[in-house]
């Protein structure tokens, strides 16, 4: 990786006013342009800029080499309005945070990925892990990686290998430059086609052992924000997702389908008794469901601050209530589809954008259904199950 490679990307707005009308005018541009995105399957580099701007690039990057760390709620509502607007918009955006991973490697390694500046766009394709050869001073990686979400407008890629000897057998992530793999356009999906998850290839491509490390690996910069538990906090990035989703269905449920009419005629929608009835139930799921997911963040964030010990049923309750809210916020969405009646199935309604997406990070596998399970083994004493839980 050479900072050549990565010395014209963009930087973040000042902190305080310009900073948030960054933001502002990232979200303004979003909803003008997110059907552009949908319908190219990715989000193009000139918009990962905006959200440069905006701060969301260097939220992980560590204080000590420029960046200006971001408490994960603070991060993980910036996320949140995102998605509102657009979800797989918000997917991308969320790897904002994915930089705490970097804090594995040799801190002289992280000294060079930083050299051009704080504000680095990262994008993995990590499975499935291949075998690479070892070789003095790294790794001859050849292979194919899928879902590398918004790969087309990341500075550094990661792909995934299987761990050896030397890593204690845990799976290892290598970092490599866009420029030395080839994109192999494989994201044909009916959610979530802007986060641009296409394959990454390799052929037989050196890097070197510092540029490696075990994703969750032990911290060399030891900050707050790499105390948080950076598994959990992966799985909590994608599942707020949804409730951003789930802000978007009910705030159109609200303040545009109540005021439409079936075809058959009759009251406005928002004057139905199951429609009110409805609208209480799905906001009241979606505000119970953020208020336990924030109140966990909050709580665990707190002991990262102050350096106390972060037990394995904090960590338990961080993905019980980021599964949680993945499957709630999709309950949400479906009621609002539900509400909308016959014209929400035309693939141009409003609410296709939030149903197709919003659907989908509840069957990612940090999410998916047995994560229950996982959480409820966990808070019993008991074995997760689950590699690399929680």
């Amino acid at each position: 990786m050479t900072t050549e490679s990565i010395a014209d990307r963009a930087v973040a707005a000042p902190a305080g006013p310009e900073r948030a009308a960054a933001f502002d005018h990232a979200l303004d541009v979003l909803r003008d342009r997110r059907e552009e995105f949908e319908e190219q399957r990715f989000v193009p580099r000139d918009f990962i800029a905006l959200l440069k701007r905006a701060g969301m690039y260097r939220a992980s990057t560590p204080a000590a080499f420029g960046g200006e760390p971001m408490p994960p709620a603070a991060f993980m509502k910036m996320v949140e309005r995102v998605s509102a607007v657009d979800p797989a918009t918000g997917w991308v955006s969320s790897f904002g945070s994915s930089l705490v991973y970097f804090a594995a490697l040799p801190a002289a390694t992280q000294q060079k990925i930083y050299a051009a500046g704080p504000d680095v766009a990262y994008a993995g394709g990590l499975f499935p892990m291949q075998e690479a050869e070892k070789v003095d001073g790294g790794y001859i990686c050849s292979g194919l990686w899928q879902f590398a979400s918004g790969c087309r407008g990341a500075d550094i890629l990661g792909i995934g290998l299987a761990g050896g000897p030397e890593s204690a057998g845990k799976p290892l992530t290598a970092l490599v430059d866009p420029a030395d793999v080839e994109i192999i356009d494989n994201w044909d999906v009916a959610g979530m086609k802007a986060t641009g998850s296409h394959a990454i290839r390799a052929d037989r491509l050196f890097v070197p052992t510092e540029m490696t490390f075990v994703r969750g690996g032990a911290p060399q910069i030891d900050e707050p924000l790499n105390r948080y538990p950076a598994l959990a906090y992966a799985a909590q990035v994608l599942a707020v997702v949804t409730l951003g989703a789930a802000r978007g269905a009910l705030d159109y449920a609200i303040e545009v389908g109540s005021s439409r009419t079936s075809i058959t005629g009759g009251a406005s929608k928002g004057n139905r008794p199951v429609y009110k009835v409805g609208v209480a139930e799905a906001e009241a799921e979606l505000r119970s469901a953020r208020a336990f997911f924030y109140e966990t963040t909050e709580s665990v964030w707190a002991k990262a601050v102050d350096g106390l010990e972060i037990s394995t049923e904090d960590q338990a309750l961080l993905r019980l209530s980021a599964t949680h809210a993945a499957h709630a916020g999709r309950r949400v969405v479906l009621r609002a589809f539900d509400l909308a009646g016959t014209g929400a199935i035309y693939e141009t309604h409003p609410l296709q954008r939030f149903l197709q997406d919003g659907l989908v990070p509840a069957q990612h596998a940090m999410l998916a259904s047995n994560t229950f399970e996982a959480s409820g083994s966990l808070l019993l004493g008991l074995d997760a199950g689950i590699p690399s839980f929680p």
